[in-house]
């Protein structure tokens, strides 16, 4: 099924001219009204005119996160803020928050976009659809809700503050067909609907998108085995847009990317140049639609690779791979990002400690652990006490937990178990060794 197939099955000779035609408006617009790529590319002398092609766009700059927190909160806007209909923002955990800005016309494309993706796995004006991502500044709740209502389904915006028993009641209760939250969030909610003594064939759910963290090909058959679905993945990059950047079809082989909004490139993430298909290197990505925000190249951070080819079902939009890992070191821990330059930042310069640490992720049962590994000091005397080092264990545990708002047992261990296997002069004080589960696909 189709939500758009003039676009969707587009010739790809036709859908370059496209984003070629798309490129120079959206690079012009840029170029005049936002101060960053005035500086960068207009007093460069960069003529827009250049670009014939999409392979042109390797001529400009790469734009990068460290860019758009200097702009904050409104330097990136390229309308005024009269024109801004809606703002969205990162978490900021992982530094200062990029705030982002849609018009009405943002937001209309934005709509279609996500109502493509939940089209592409079947779901229709007649499904109820649950949507168990939170609301608010985070894109995924009203990203997917104001999709789903465009399609014309029937949404309950549960968002992700009810418990999960509370959101298998709603399931059931409210025979929800299609449920869209967090893969590790589902995996909870399948817990507790086995707790709660109600099996899938009691629900009328057929359909779930799961998203917003990493998630293996293993979790998404245990999934389906426990809530009789089809799971599907989707992608998408709060400060590009949210979802409706790419997601899978029926076929579940690849997330399809709306290129007719998006141009998607591949890079080596450490010389910058650019990869080919099937190659796996850093996804950047240009906006060539969005009016009060527009970015070009946009480094995402996501490792990944592209395919063509066209698709069994129909689509000759390129896909994506699933995101296979970071550039940088960004941590998902049950749907909250964390750096472990966060938790260098608390552990920096507290007493009795070894400035090396290490970070085991660990999977107990449905839930993801973080497990904090640091040496106490050999002449901090005063802790040779086990009483003295259960305190101290505890300040730093709750300093911890305070600042990433994750759970965090921190232990006490040898120095040489914490010491990263780097040259001495490395610049990393930490080792991250991740322990849970995970399947390739």
């Amino acid at each position: 099924m189709f939500y758009d197939p003039s676009y969707e099955a587009l010739r790809r000779s036709d859908m370059e001219q496209l984003q070629v035609e798309r490129l120079q408006i959206t690079l012009n617009r840029a170029c005049r009204n936002v101060a960053f790529y005035e500086k960068t590319l207009t007093r460069a002398g960069f003529d827009v005119g250049r670009i014939k092609t999409v392979a042109d766009l390797r001529q400009l700059p790469l734009t990068t996160k460290d860019d758009l927190r200097r702009a904050y909160p409104y330097g990136m806007f390229a309308v005024p803020l009269r024109d801004i209909v809606r703002l969205h923002a990162t978490s900021g955990t992982t530094g200062m928050p990029i705030v982002t800005g849609y018009t009405r016309n943002d937001v209309r494309l934005w709509a279609s976009l996500v109502a493509r993706q939940l089209v592409a796995v079947g779901i229709s004006d007649h499904d109820v659809v649950q949507i168990a991502f939170s609301y608010g500044l985070f894109t995924g709740g009203l990203g997917f809700h104001y999709g789903a209502e465009r399609l014309g389904a029937s949404v309950i915006p549960a968002s992700a503050s009810p418990s999960p028993r509370e959101q298998n009641q709603i399931l059931k209760d409210y025979k929800a067909t299609a449920l869209l939250t967090m893969p590790s969030y589902a995996l909870t909610m399948a817990h507790h609907l086995e707790a709660m003594g109600i099996h899938p064939e009691q629900l009328v759910l057929r359909v779930a998108i799961l998203g917003a963290e990493p998630w293996s090909e293993e979790l998404r058959q245990r999934l389906q085995t426990r809530f009789h679905v089809r799971a599907y993945d989707t992608y998408g990059v709060a400060e590009i847009m949210g979802p409706g950047i790419s997601g899978e079809c029926d076929q579940q082989c690849g997330l399809h990317l709306n290129e007719d909004h998006f141009i998607a490139e591949v890079i080596d993430p450490d010389s910058g140049e650019p990869l080919g298909p099937g190659e796996t290197g850093e996804l950047v990505l240009t906006t060539i639609t969005k009016e009060g925000f527009p970015l070009v190249r946009y480094r995402t951070g996501d490792l990944t690779r592209l395919d063509p080819e066209p698709c069994a079902c129909g689509r000759t939009l390129v896909r994506m791979a699933r995101v296979s890992g970071r550039t940088d070191d960004l941590i998902f821990l049950n749907g909250v990002k964390v750096l472990p330059s966060h938790v260098e930042a608390v552990l920096q310069g507290a007493q009795g400690i070894e400035p090396d640490f290490r970070i085991v992720l660990e999977r107990d049962g449905d839930a993801e652990v973080m497990r904090v590994q640091v040496a106490p000091s050999p002449d901090a005397g005063r802790f040779d006490e086990i009483r003295a080092l259960e305190l101290l264990q505890r300040d730093l545990s709750q300093r911890l937990v305070d600042e990433l708002r994750v759970p965090v047992n921190l232990t006490f261990v040898e120095a040489a178990t914490v010491r990263p296997a780097t040259p001495a002069n490395a610049k990393k004080r930490y080792a991250v060794v991740d322990q849970r589960p995970r399947t390739p696909g």
